[in-house]
């Protein structure tokens, strides 16, 4: 089990750390662990798990709009 930092987690999926705060605190992302009194941290398979159910979700669309 690996675990991101934030600015690792920005690199990885291209939004800032705000907006990525609000998609955990809308339930729309991984929630972060706590790693210490002023450090928090990603699951690294949970992250991967995030991105791999966008892109199904852009290829079921792209299905959806061929037939």
């Amino acid at each position: 089990m690996k675990i991101l930092r934030t600015k690792q987690v920005v690199e990885r999926v291209g939004y800032c750390r705000s907006h990525l705060w609000r998609l955990e605190r809308d339930g729309k992302f991984p929630r972060r662990c706590q790693l210490g009194p002023n450090s928090v941290g990603y699951l690294e398979s949970e992250i991967d798990e995030w991105i791999a159910a966008r892109i199904a979700e852009r290829d079921d669309q792209d299905s959806n709009n061929r037939g």
